[in-house]
């Protein structure tokens, strides 16, 4: 892409800021110029055709019986390990007398 010449008046405080910037990263005070139009372009760009994003048919909206069955089983066996570590932990520590 081609650059074109155009005249911009900007706040002598923004351009001071321009300046302290292009000297501390070491680049031309119009590299950032321009990367500030882009962005500024590019957050004004209309789109004529929708964004079309991916769709996933996975049949019911609603989750199932044997999905809650599924996570039901899932979360009994984190508590049956969860209470196997403190099971365990109190045996560690000496508080645990059925053992």
């Amino acid at each position: 892409m081609g650059l074109k010449r155009m005249t911009v008046y900007a706040h002598a405080d923004d351009l001071a800021v321009i300046k302290e910037a292009a000297a501390r990263e070491g680049v031309a005070e119009a590299e950032i110029i321009r990367e500030a139009i882009h962005l500024a372009a590019l957050s004004k760009r209309h789109w004529h055709a929708p964004l079309e994003w991916p769709r996933f048919h996975g049949g019911d909206p609603e989750p199932s019986e044997s999905t809650d069955e599924a996570l039901d089983e899932v979360w009994d066996e984190k508590a049956r390990a969860y209470e196997e570590t403190k099971r365990v932990g109190r045996r560690f520590q000496g508080l645990d007398h059925d053992m």
